[in-house]
């Protein structure tokens, strides 16, 4: 496979990656989470990263067996030399743009569960204020006013 070939296939895989990670943002501004989705954009984002590695590995070889260095200076010169430079600096723009996306989401994903976890905290610490009675009544009624008198 070219370089070059080998280049356009990894930009369409990094806009599958940018358009699961804009999806998977989405679920996770929403009020009530869809857990299935989320889980399905999950396991698609994984798949497809794996892919991308596969095909990174592949393009690093191709690179190497061409007799250029190994890195990013060594990628570009290759890529120069293929006339393929603007599919490279589209790669590494669509990279970055997914690297950037990809923390977003983590830090969601983090102040989400942050939020869950306050909510959690918030049901037990009334949970554990409030005795219930085997037939559901609340043992601890403050309050109550003894009108017998």
């Amino acid at each position: 496979m070219s370089l070059a070939a080998l280049l356009t296939d990894q930009q369409q895989r990094l806009d599958e990656l940018i358009s699961l990670l804009s999806s998977e943002q989405n679920l996770l501004t929403q009020g009530d989470i869809d857990g299935d989705a989320l889980s399905k954009v999950a396991l698609d984002k994984q798949s497809l990263l794996a892919e991308l590695e596969r095909i990174e590995i592949v393009r690093r070889n191709v690179q190497k067996r061409l007799g250029y260095a190994e890195g990013a200076d060594g990628a570009k010169a290759a890529a120069r030399d293929a006339d393929c430079l603007a599919a490279w600096d589209s790669l590494l723009e669509k990279s970055e743009r997914a690297s950037r996306m990809n923390e977003l989401t983590g830090q969601m994903l983090s102040i989400r569960m942050k939020h869950n976890q306050a909510m959690l905290d918030y049901i037990r610490q009334i949970a554990e204020k409030t005795l219930y009675k085997p037939d559901g009544r609340n043992s601890a009624q403050p309050g109550r006013i003894n009108a017998s008198a």
